[in-house]
């Protein structure tokens, strides 16, 4: 079993930049696919980014399409959501994920873990 732990919220302003960092333990790295998703207060979690278990393939949704990028550093056992020109309505708690399917699933139900999320604030 894989343990995800999330680290490099907080808070920025409007057009600013964040980098996310998921830490995983306890399992084989480079097996799993991983992904982002996010939850903002009184919405449902929704999927953000997913990334390969090589990491050669990317897919993102589209409102962060552009502003997002996804990538994995599989020496270190961590992925990373670096975030650019960041809008208040990116204000959510942020999910790191992991699958032993070839994919992460948008559909939240069948990821097979999850990190304890890392919250991000922007302000207008």
């Amino acid at each position: 079993q894989v343990q995800l732990v999330e680290s490099g919220g907080g808070l920025v302003q409007a057009g600013g930049s964040l980098r996310l960092s998921c830490a995983a333990s306890g399992g084989t790295f480079s097996s799993y696919a991983m992904g982002w998703f996010r939850q903002a207060p009184g919405k449902d979690r929704e999927f953000i980014a997913r990334i390969s278990r090589s990491g050669d393939t990317t897919y993102y949704t589209d409102s962060v399409k552009g502003r997002f990028t996804i990538s994995r550093d599989n020496a270190k056992n961590t992925i990373y959501l670096q975030m650019n020109s960041l809008k208040p309505e990116d204000t959510a708690v942020y999910y790191c994920a992991a699958d032993r399917a070839s994919y992460v699933s948008a559909d939240k139900r069948r990821v097979d873990y999850w990190g304890q999320g890392t919250q991000v604030t922007v302000s207008s």
